[in-house]
């Protein structure tokens, strides 16, 4: 038992040692991957950016606002997987490479022919259009340059771009790809636009910051308007409102580090340098989530809190919250660095001021509180709330409200907790008990509904006379049944429709949401993509055969509701519309660059 006590103390204690040594910045292989692209290289986002409820993991690389620019793999390696996900990467590739290291590609508009032909042939299979693939791993080996693949726009992209990413093979933990030596000029520093600070005896969720505005001068930023900051909280804490930017560049990315030191002793700081995917969302603990929600900027805070266990912060004389004990002046630093080594820095004075502290209240104990790091759990007698361990990242406040509800189809009284100005980490579970009868061919057609911050749905699953889900965010929660089934719109009119466009289009709607759609052409399925995550679409090839055919569209709900049409319709040639040609254009002729050259791109 002595040993096993000795041994856990050794761990904290080296933990702790650790934990309080100064950051080093990573060493990682300079010039062991090209560029991607054989275009000038230049980014539209950096790991980092800040994004909604996440960070940016990689690089968004320019590829000239068109799609179809020749992707070419980064380094030797094999493909070791690839897919194809609506509302996400859309098409991806990802290449393990012998150093223990894998590079990501994705919204490609196309796999290159043998790629391309091997995933068509798993989605047939597996009757499916979204699929993650892993093939043998020698079954697509690449060298440096090969090319693999066709840049685009699809999933969750907004224009066209390749995302790239470097990533530890083993650990799927997300590496900073401007610390590989890449081939950008970067010459600029960060760029600071406000101070904001917090009163750190109460949550950061109970409170609007003090924001300051700041100036840069030849020797750095100041706060011209105040001198020093005066401030009646005896403990306090910092947040930056900053960018960076490359060279040549207008996009305003993220920055890669920011330290705090108080009296020129460095309290905490925090590196955008490795993230791993199920962190990400701990975005939302780095910046001020209240002041965005609420139509704020980006606040990023140069504290950790409390229930933040993402990594990217680096404590090392505290945690940033800074105790004020006295009227002593504290020489405030905040430093702001880029993945370059371009750093600026922001000088004041902080002061605690005993009559703005008489000034201060904070009013009686509130019990009950929710407490990160805690499981954290509320009982009523029709509500209840389940959060696990880690869901929070500030203390919260269980404001709870019933409001008694007619709304139609409603089998509960509207419930809420909170705001969703409050982030949660993950997914808790939400508990209604119905308060008035549902009929047994009802039972498994009810959805727990998430009002606020965008709207939750989910379908409930009994536990004896409780209805639960698991649901993202604070909110109002209400349940209801949904005996609707989806809409489809109709090919055409008439027994037959003759039809010879060359895209079949459908978007179906719900009220609940779609779960699933499936075409068959004369009883075998038929592909169509979702891209985009609400219509359906099916493009012929140029060759498709003339003649009648026929068409079923099956669609359902999240519980079970279910649409299903039929069409016979009539196809005869296809004649593609007459296109204009622009008058031609006298230009330079430019020296290729493209070493490796790609296959035209064919139409499908």
């Amino acid at each position: 038992m002595m040993k096993k006590w000795l041994y856990v103390f050794a761990l904290v204690l080296f933990s702790v040692n650790v934990q309080a040594q100064d950051y080093q910045r990573p060493v990682y292989p300079q010039g062991y991957f090209r560029w991607p692209l054989n275009l000038s290289p230049e980014i539209v986002a950096n790991m980092g950016e800040l994004r909604s409820n996440h960070w940016h993991m990689g690089l968004d690389m320019r590829t000239k606002q068109v799609v179809n620019q020749s992707v070419f793999a980064a380094a030797d390696g094999y493909i070791a997987f690839m897919g194809i996900r609506p509302l996400s990467f859309g098409r991806f590739i990802i290449i393990n490479h012998p150093n223990g290291l894998s590079t990501l590609y994705a919204h490609l508009n196309d796999f290159n022919n043998v790629l391309e032909e091997y995933a068509t042939k798993q989605q047939y299979a597996q009757e499916s259009w979204p699929v993650e693939l892993t093939p043998p791993a020698n079954k697509f080996p690449v060298k440096k340059g090969d090319f693999i693949a066709y840049s685009g726009t699809t999933g969750g992209s907004q224009g066209p771009h390749v995302h790239f990413e470097i990533f530890e093979t083993a650990t799927g933990k997300r590496l900073n790809p401007l610390l590989f030596g890449m081939p950008l000029i970067d010459k600029v520093a960060p760029t600071l636009q406000r101070l904001a600070m917090y009163d750190r005896n109460k949550s950061v969720y109970e409170q609007s910051p003090e924001l300051f505005t700041v100036k840069l001068t030849d020797s750095g930023y100041i706060i011209p308007a105040k001198r020093p900051i005066k401030t009646g909280n005896s403990k306090v804490s910092f947040g930056i409102q900053a960018f960076d930017r490359i060279s040549g560049s207008n996009n305003q990315d993220g920055i890669y580090a920011a330290r705090l030191y108080v009296d020129d002793v460095l309290q905490v700081a925090f590196y955008i340098d490795s993230i791993d995917y199920n962190a990400t969302r701990y975005m939302n603990a780095h910046i001020d989530y209240r002041y965005k929600h609420n139509g704020g900027a980006y606040l990023q805070h140069m504290a950790l809190m409390p229930g933040d266990i993402s990594g990217v912060y680096h404590p090392v004389n505290g945690t940033g919250e800074i105790v004020l004990t006295d009227t002593t002046p504290r020489n405030i630093r905040i430093e702001l660095e880029d993945s370059y080594k371009n750093s600026v820095m922001l000088n004041f004075t902080l002061q605690y001021d005993e009559k703005l502290a008489a000034q201060k209240s904070y009013g009686s104990v509130v019990p009950n509180l929710f407490i990160p790091n805690f499981v954290n759990v509320l009982e009523k007698p029709d509500f209840e709330v389940y959060f696990p361990e880690y869901s929070l990242y500030d203390t919260v406040r269980p404001n709870y409200i019933r409001t008694s509800s007619v709304t139609a189809n409603a089998v509960t009284d509207l419930h809420q907790l909170h705001n969703p100005s409050v982030p949660v980490e993950g997914q808790f579970t939400v508990r209604i008990k119905p308060d008035r009868p549902v009929a047994q061919h009802l039972r498994d057609k009810i959805i727990i509904r998430r009002t606020g911050g965008g709207g939750t749905i989910r379908k409930a699953t009994w536990q004896g006379e409780w209805l639960t889900a698991q649901m993202p965010d604070f909110g109002s929660f209400q349940a209801f049944t949904d005996v609707t089934p989806p809409t489809v719109n109709e090919l055409g009119k008439g027994d037959t429709v003759s039809f010879n466009g060359r895209s079949m289009v459908f978007t179906p709607s719900d009220n609940s949401g779609i779960k699933s759609f499936r075409a068959e052409l004369d009883g075998k399925w038929l592909r169509f993509t979702n891209d985009k995550g609400r219509s359906w679409i099916h493009t012929f090839p140029a060759d498709f055969p003339y003649g009648t055919y026929h068409l079923k569209v099956i669609v359902t709900d999240v519980v079970d509701n279910t649409t299903t049409k039929e069409w016979w319709f009539k196809r005869s040639a296809y004649t593609p519309p007459v296109k204009k040609k622009a008058p031609a254009k006298k230009t330079a002729a430019k020296k290729s660059t493209i070493k490796k050259a790609a296959p035209a791109k064919k139409e499908k």
